[in-house]
């Protein structure tokens, strides 16, 4: 069934709003994935605050126009699934990496962070990055580690100061 001029405005104003507020996106050809597949990724890109879109290229590439996924609009070819990462950069490629492991009809056709167009060999890649928790602990991580060593040093002086006077201590006992 055709779209009217005006569900297409409609469609092509929600994927651009969702593009405009995505950290990423993801491109995947879903050819021959059941319906009930599809229904599983969707319910698991929910829930890590992944929106996907099943969008007809043309309206995909004008959804685009402005945005920092308008580098995508040549790879939008054939029966495309668009998932766009919400919560953090990653997010959107590790929902596709998973679901592409198990079902190996789902093939990524270019992957976006940030304004930059990568190929499908760097979903993986992508899909490793941290969340923003996990950033947030390494950072953290990292800037306690000189306080804790400076603490640790200044603790051992006088250790090794106790353990050199009990060692002459124990000298003089034994000559």
């Amino acid at each position: 069934m055709a779209l009217t001029l005006e569900q297409k405005q409609q469609v092509v104003a929600e994927v651009s709003e969702v593009a405009a507020n995505a950290y990423s996106a993801v491109a995947a050809e879903y050819h021959g994935i059941s319906v009930a597949k599809l229904t599983q990724l969707r319910v698991q890109a929910r829930e890590k605050g992944v929106v996907l879109k099943v969008v007809k290229n043309t309206l995909a590439k004008r959804a685009f126009e402005g945005t920092k996924f308008e580098c995508m609009s040549d790879s939008l070819t054939g029966p495309l699934l668009l998932a766009f990462s919400m919560e953090d950069l990653g997010s959107a490629a590790r929902i596709v990496h998973e679901f592409s492991k198990e079902n190996k009809a789902l093939e990524t056709k270019a992957v976006s962070v940030g304004g930059e167009l990568f190929g499908p060999q760097e979903l993986e890649r992508v899909s490793k990055l941290p969340t923003r928790d996990e950033a947030l602990a390494i950072l953290m991580a990292t800037m306690k580690a000189p306080v804790t060593e400076l603490a640790r040093t200044l603790k051992e002086v006088p250790g090794k100061f106790v353990r050199t006077v009990a060692a002459v201590k124990d000298a003089k006992e034994a000559a």
